[in-house]
């Protein structure tokens, strides 16, 4: 079996060396810090000569020089070596953002259902974060220190392997308190990095729901939320920092203990002449180039425990199935009829949300789905557009399972209207374009003032200054309901649906708003087919079909006429709205 901390390892190197590693400016950082640690070590030496050959009268200019073009080069080969060996660590994190951010938008909807978007976000940016300054800052000095450590002991050994296996016994006293240290600091790391993700996920939540707060008096709970997420970081960051703080003075008085061991027996060495001078000097000066990167290495080795943990989180999330996205068959499915046969769904094992539902809706026609709140409609559209796969029987556009089309290609041809029409933040004319395939750029401003009429929209869109380029505020809070919902009608107009799906559009707004969105939506559903969730009877009476969904299961289907004879259910409705 592998040692545990080797098998916690190879995780996160495989995520590294997945990352397509800059080679050149790997090698040239590496090589750049061996030149710099190689001439580091001749300091020593040099210094030696310096200070046994000693006198006023006999001061070596030469060997002066050397010392100062020594330092020069040291330090333009160091600052080199240090950007491109960053440069190799920034290149890294940035293909792993990339690659999360790329899977985030592209996970199924299923997948936030059950996670905080703000705990995603924290990945992303938190956790990448972690792996960047280990990358960056900490592996480029353990890199370096390690060339040092082997060079300076090679040259002590050399010159003197008394002192140098006396300085060696620091080594396993030092281990003793670091390795369990480290597996403590594993631990706090982990559960920091998850605490922060949540707490970034409930704030987002708070401020993204900022006037629900507000219009229900809930500072006071938010701040006791926030306070308590708060308490709970600085619970671990105190216990990060308790860590560190043996390991600093730690390290400082080892460090301490070695020095004074060494000067103390070297001393004695140089009064019985054994030693000189310079020898004692030069040995103090490399006992400083192996200590220092050993005391960065407790650094190093506690940011990659974090780093682990990171990983860990990062790693969990790029293994997840993301949706099929491009792959699958390009069909045009105009004219096409729906058949959905014997679907069931469940968002959790034993909680049927759907039970065995078939229907077909013939092309060109309108379908309505009428019931009570909560009996299934706003799934079964999820279901259709492919959000959630059905737990149990299949989905057809004319003989071909949606599933065996690419969801690019089944989405681009719905046009979905929800009854919140949500709204990117940015203009107007950025909303309208939103998802097109051809980008916003390529359409001209006459074309959107189209659409922007045929949704009714162009007025109020001409009142504004800006027109096209107003900013609409995050989630369109800029726009009232009935002109989010015009947005909405008009990008759906751009881009052309063959089927259109409308979640109750004008259900929330006044009645002139209601009425300027009834007539653009009556224009939009000309010669689509069109499903139709409806909270009114009001807006069905004149569907080609109605299909009632109670409690998961269709109880009746027909025309309104129809439903009123044969449903009782549906003509309790019908009696109390439309009387």
């Amino acid at each position: 079996m592998e040692p545990k901390s080797k098998q916690m390892l190879k995780p996160f190197l495989s995520l590294i060396l997945s990352t397509k590693i800059p080679k050149l400016a790997l090698t040239l950082g590496l090589i750049g810090s061996l030149i710099t640690t190689i001439v580091g070590l001749s300091i020593p030496l040099l210094t030696r000569e310096l200070v046994d050959g000693f006198s006023v009268s006999s001061l070596n200019m030469y060997l002066i020089g050397a010392i100062v073009i020594v330092f020069i080069l040291q330090a333009v080969i160091d600052g080199a070596s240090t950007y491109a060996l960053a440069y190799v660590g920034q290149n890294i994190v940035a293909r792993l953002r990339e690659r999360m951010w790329f899977k985030l938008i592209r996970l199924p909807v299923s997948y936030y259902d059950k996670s905080k978007s703000g705990e995603s976000v924290s990945r992303v940016v938190n956790d990448t974060g972690v792996v960047k300054d280990l990358i960056s800052q900490h592996f480029p000095q353990f890199i370096s220190g390690i060339i040092s450590i082997i060079g300076a002991v090679i040259i002590l050994f050399i010159m003197d392997w008394k002192m140098t296996l006396l300085m060696f016994i620091a080594v396993p006293i030092t281990a003793l308190f670091m390795v369990p240290l480290g597996s403590k600091m594993s631990k706090i790391s982990r559960s920091l990095q998850d605490e922060t993700a949540n707490f970034s996920g409930s704030v987002q939540q708070t401020l993204s729901e900022i006037r629900l707060m507000k219009a229900s008096n809930a500072e006071a709970t938010e701040e006791q939320k926030g306070m308590a997420g708060i308490n709970k970081l600085f619970s671990y960051g105190l216990k990060e920092g308790i860590i560190f703080a043996f390991i600093g003075p730690l390290m400082y008085l080892v460090v301490m203990v070695v020095i004074v061991v060494i000067i103390g027996y070297g001393g004695i060495r140089v009064a019985e002449g054994t030693m000189t001078t310079g020898s004692l000097v030069a040995f103090l000066l490399y006992l400083f180039q192996i200590v220092f990167p050993i005391t960065s290495f407790a650094m190093f080795f506690t940011q990659l425990q974090k780093a682990r943990g990171a990983t860990e989180r990062i790693i969990e999330i790029l293994a997840l199935e993301v949706e099929a996205g491009q792959t699958g068959k390009e069909l045009d499915i105009s004219n096409q009829s729906i058949t959905v046969k014997h679907v069931s769904f469940s968002y959790n094992e034993g909680e049927p949300i759907i039970q065995d539902v078939s229907f077909k809706i013939l092309p060109g026609t309108m379908v309505a789905f009428a019931g009570p709140s909560g009996g299934g409609k706003t799934t079964m559209f999820a279901l259709l557009e492919r959000f959630y796969e059905p737990t149990q029987g299949d989905i057809l556009i004319g003989n071909t399972p949606i599933t065996e089309l690419s969801m690019h290609t089944w989405r681009r041809q719905i046009g979905y209207v929800s009854q919140d029409s949500p709204m990117m933040v940015g203009t107007i004319r950025e909303n309208l374009c939103y998802g097109l395939q051809q980008g916003q750029e390529n359409i001209s401003d006459e074309r959107l003032w189209e659409v922007a009429k045929m949704a009714y929209a162009d007025q109020f869109i001409k009142e504004f200054p800006e027109g096209l380029d107003t900013e609409v505020g995050e989630r369109g809070v800029k726009l009232s309901g009935g002109q989010r919902q015009r947005i909405a009608i008009a990008r759906a107009f751009l881009r052309d649906p063959k089927i259109l799906m409308m979640d109750e559009a004008t259900a929330s707004l006044d009645t002139q708003s209601e009425g300027i969105v009834q007539q653009a939506l009556s224009r939009l559903m000309e010669d689509r087919t069109t499903l139709v969730i409806a909270h009114r009877l009001s807006t069905i009476v004149n569907a080609d079909n109605i299909i009632f969904i109670d409690k998961g299961r269709i109880t009746g289907t027909g025309t309104h006429e129809e439903l009123v004879q044969t449903h009782e259910l549906y003509r309790e409705y019908a009696e109390q709205q439309l009387t």
